[in-house]
């Protein structure tokens, strides 16, 4: 998976969790929860779903590392580098 594609899916996770939101406006540098509505649950949900897609575990001490997109990617490229992309959302 590149970098694009890191976008991609966490972009899908999050519209997997949350339905409502529209991930396409994102931008990159902004924390994600400064953006759209993203409680505690949702964001257990997101790491669920990376575990549950990619095999990806965050630990709770990493969580801080998945504040924006441009942080998910720095933190999860090079353990989905390997993966293939597997979209979830239905949109």
């Amino acid at each position: 998976m590149n970098e694009e594609e890191v976008v991609i899916a966490v972009k899908d996770i999050i519209q997997t969790v949350a339905p409502d939101e529209n991930v396409s406006m994102l931008d990159l540098s902004e924390r994600l929860r400064d953006q759209i509505d993203l409680d505690s649950m949702d964001f257990l949900d997101i790491v669920m779903e990376l575990r549950k897609l990619y095999g990806i575990q965050v630990p709770e001490e990493d969580y801080k590392e998945l504040a924006s997109l441009n942080s998910c990617v720095a933190y999860l490229h090079p353990k989905l580098v390997q993966k293939e992309l597997h979209c979830t959302a239905n949109a």
